[in-house]
């Protein structure tokens, strides 16, 4: 019986995955050099040692079934832009999206012990194994799933920079395309005001109210400002309050109602959003492929 100290003994000196520890461990029955070998000859102990760098690149992804009845959005970033054009890096973010559709895992965690399609190993075993032959430090970031009682759609814009998913009721591809692509295009928070948390409201109010006063208005003048600026906060925010990015004269919910549709629900992915990239130059990348 390998013993939960030895596994995190290991992954302390080799940066490897636990499951991937307690494999090699169990292999060698507890032999610690041994197992700490295995996982060097195996590229995992140098994958490990790649995973301190910053991987703010890489590709975002969407499967959706034949049925259009589940549809999944991935992250998986990697460190340099060059990955992202790989034809093996790009196989593997389609499979594993394709693997949160099939299997629905709860977390990153979950999906990276779930078997990858068409072979034996786990999905963190297939990931390890692309790391030590790309050469570069790899993770899966975060992804989501929707099963539908209606379709789901969805898009990828930019090679893989920019991901939506959306899950609709009524209507057709053609609109939830559209949906897809006003969404792509101005990174709506919200679906509607009512998923707004109240004190992002409150607070918005307030500093309207504030500007309103600034110029010089009285406060009850201030007050009516604010209900009448209010709006164009939400139609920043909310999905339903924009203006269809192929009609300026038409809001996306009023849209959506004229072709007896509803969308219940969407996700937007882009690549490397909210995290902050080490700062180097061209020149550095290139040397850095080459080494």
């Amino acid at each position: 019986m390998i013993s939960a100290g030895l596994v995190k003994e290991l992954r302390e000196k080799t940066g490897a995955g636990m499951m991937d520890c307690k494999k090699v461990l169990t292999e060698t029955d507890g032999d610690m050099e041994k197992a700490a070998e295995l996982l060097r000859e195996r590229g995992i102990a140098k994958a490990a040692k790649k995973s301190g760098r910053i991987a703010a690149e890489g590709l975002v992804a969407v499967y959706i079934s034949e049925d259009k009845k589940v549809g999944s959005i991935i992250e998986v970033n990697s460190e340099t832009d060059f990955v992202s054009k790989n034809e093996e890096f790009k196989e593997f973010v389609n499979t594993t999206a394709k693997v949160v559709a099939q299997s629905n895992p709860e977390d990153v965690e979950s999906l990276l012990n779930i078997k990858y399609i068409g072979t034996d190993k786990t999905v963190n075993e297939v990931l390890t194994d692309k790391i030590a032959t790309i050469g570069e430090h790899m993770s899966i970031r975060r992804f989501a799933r929707f099963e539908s009682a209606g379709f789901v759609e969805g898009y990828v814009h930019g090679d893989g920079r920019i991901a939506v998913l959306v899950d609709f009721e009524g209507g057709n591809s053609e609109l939830a395309k559209d949906v897809c692509m006003q969404i792509t295009a101005a990174n709506p928070e919200y679906l509607s005001r009512e998923e707004v948390p109240e004190d992002r409201t409150k607070k918005e109010m307030e500093i309207l109210k504030a500007q309103a006063m600034n110029e010089g208005k009285p406060a009850e003048i201030a007050e009516k400002m604010v209900q009448g600026r209010i709006g164009k906060f939400y139609s920043e925010i909310c999905l339903v309050d924009q203006v269809f990015v192929k009609d300026s004269n038409v809001k996306v919910g009023d849209l959506i109602k004229s072709k007896g549709a509803k969308l219940n629900r969407f996700v937007r992915f882009e690549k490397g959003e909210g995290i902050e990239k080490a700062e180097e130059n061209f020149a550095e990348e290139v040397m850095k492929q080459l080494q």
